[in-house]
């Protein structure tokens, strides 16, 4: 994979300082530090895999502007609305998704621990960044991880063209005994709005497939589509497709059950009423819905067993027979780890409207630091 090439036009930053950015900026708009950290640590994560929709360029215009807009509540506190030694359902109070998420999934390992499974419902939580860093959590526990969550509407069924679902991933985590473990972190829909924001920033039109139109037509307008995905007059399609023919039921499917999962264990809010606007256009917060899950692998063959098996498995498939023209196979986890190895010298890629970004809250704020582009 070619890392320098695809992002020839940006700058390039250590994990390190842009960690410790994006901390000081959460941390002035009243965040408490510790929560800042968590929030600044899971963002980082984000970019250290590649995954340049969900770390430093979610930081303003998902966090920083929903907090000035007062739709966000900088101290999160986390009811326990209901708990069971395997179970339990949180109240996020409007708080900082990742701290709650965090939270969770920290519960879920844990009962796990003494009683094989854990699985943590939540409401009333907001965007908590990568899912696959919470799988990972479990990962490193040497459990199986699950999460989910719903999201602000964006998707439509199979054979629809209104947006009714969000991009609801499905996130699984396994270990292996390979230097990554497998962690399936992809949304239901065919793309999410995330990836657009990013060929909007590179300037690119959309690849045919990933939007439909209010009349049924393929969209490639990026700009105008990020603005009609929030009108309702644009949706993204779900994993598989327009229609049927490529599978295009599959990912509706499997969308619809995470926004199950995300709303009725929890008692929570579903679809519409994640919109993130009143009858009469107002702002108003995003009442997200999560679930956790932590699998005890020591409860079954144990964690040697597994991860031996898991990975013996991930090896078979990248080792088998390759179409003609490709040189690789890569199993989920795989380009992250890669990634990683490439960004932990290099640093991450910084484009010219992130620049702006930060050249921006750094001035609101009178931060000290100067960026390697001034």
């Amino acid at each position: 994979m070619d890392y320098g090439t695809q992002y020839r036009d940006c700058q390039w930053m250590d994990f390190e300082t842009l960690e410790q950015f994006m901390k000081e900026v959460l941390v002035k708009v009243s965040i408490p530090e510790n929560d800042a950290a968590i929030i600044s640590d899971i963002l980082i994560e984000s970019d250290k895999r590649g995954i340049d929709s969900h770390g430093i360029g979610r930081l303003k215009p998902i966090y920083i502007d929903r907090l000035d807009l007062g739709i966000v509540n900088p101290e999160t506190k986390i009811d326990i609305v209901k708990e069971t030694v395997t179970t339990a359902v949180l109240d996020g109070n409007n708080g900082m998704g990742h701290v709650v998420a965090k939270k969770a999934m920290e519960m879920a390992i844990e009962k796990a621990k003494e009683y094989g499974m854990g699985m943590i419902s939540v409401r009333n939580s907001t965007h908590y960044g990568i899912a696959g860093y919470y799988t990972s959590m479990a990962c490193d526990a040497g459990m199986i991880g699950m999460t989910g969550t719903n999201a602000r509407p964006s998707t439509s069924p199979t054979f629809g063209v209104e947006n009714m679902l969000g991009t609801n991933p499905l996130t699984i985590g396994l270990p292996t005994d390979e230097e990554f473990d497998f962690n399936l972190d992809c949304a239901t829909s065919v793309s999410q709005r995330g990836k657009i924001e990013v060929y909007d920033r590179a300037g690119k039109d959309l690849p045919p497939g990933w939007v439909i139109g209010e009349n049924g037509e393929t969209r490639t307008d990026t700009g105008q589509v990020l603005v009609d995905l929030t009108k309702g007059k644009a949706a993204l399609t779900p994993l598989g497709g327009l229609g049927d023919s490529t599978g295009g039921y599959k990912g509706f499917g499997y969308s619809t059950v995470v926004e199950v999962l995300s709303a009725a264990l929890q008692d929570g809010k579903f679809m519409k009423d994640l919109n993130g606007f009143d009858e009469s256009g107002n702002r108003i917060p995003y009442p997200l819905g999560h679930f956790f899950i932590a699998i005890n692998t020591d409860f079954f063959m144990g964690e040697k067993v597994f991860r031996t098996i898991a990975g013996s498995i991930m090896r078979g498939l990248r080792e088998s027979r390759k179409a003609p023209g490709q040189e690789r196979i890569y199993t989920a986890g795989e380009k992250e780890f890669l990634a990683r190895q490439y960004r932990t010298e290099h640093g991450c890629p910084i484009p010219v409207v992130l620049q702006d970004q930060m050249v921006e809250l750094r001035n609101r704020w009178n931060l000290d630091f100067k960026f390697n582009w001034e």
